[in-house]
């Protein structure tokens, strides 16, 4: 019998061709392929060592894909139950050691990461995709998410990258974060912000 499972390959890097399950499409929503590569030639040799938080993992493709690529550690946040139990099968396929997982809200959970960070004495790249809001439940998502961007010490972030529906107009600034570019895939966009350091 064939296997209704969904699967995706990481791309490049240490664990190339390592088969990751993905969850429910009902309850997350996978990146895609080109829009994982965009992201990976953008800032690859940015990450070698870094510190990675994916907001919303699911699968964790993103996170396990730049700890293939040399991140140093990853720290997932997930609350959808089924997609825990994907994100830890995958993660056992790679190197357990360097990832945590935060599990439950991730609106609240961000000052579990915001401590962790200060404990590590270290920033983190910050990579969020949110469930797009046209989902039941989600309308005020996005409203939520640059409320998390606005409490986020600047101090403890190199970058904020946010996978978002490309109908949504994200603000130029967001209080002490300053948009870099965005970059647009069909339906999908990825939009890249730095911290106004002085």
């Amino acid at each position: 019998m064939k296997s209704n499972t969904l699967t995706k390959k990481i791309i490049a890097g240490k664990y190339k061709g390592k088969t990751l399950k993905l969850p429910s499409k009902t309850t997350t929503r996978s990146s895609k392929s080109i829009v994982l590569e965009s992201f990976f030639n953008t800032l690859q040799f940015d990450i070698i060592d870094a510190v990675f938080v994916e907001v919303f993992s699911g699968s964790g493709s993103i996170g396990l894909e730049a700890l293939s690529r040399g991140a140093g550690k990853i720290i997932f946040m997930e609350q959808d139950r089924d997609a825990l139990r994907t994100l830890h099968e995958n993660i056992s396929q790679t190197d357990p050691n360097a990832c945590e997982v935060i599990a439950g809200d991730s609106f609240t959970n961000i000052k579990t990461v915001i401590s962790r960070l200060k404990s590590l004495n270290t920033s983190a790249y910050i990579y969020i995709d949110p469930p797009f809001s046209i989902r039941e439940g989600m309308e005020d998502i996005y409203d939520k998410m640059i409320k998390l961007i606005e409490d986020f010490p600047k101090e403890l972030c190199e970058m904020i990258i946010i996978e978002h529906m490309s109908s949504l107009k994200l603000p130029d600034e967001i209080k002490d974060y300053k948009k870099l570019k965005t970059k647009k895939f069909g339906n999908t966009s990825l939009t890249y912000y730095s911290s106004l350091l002085e």
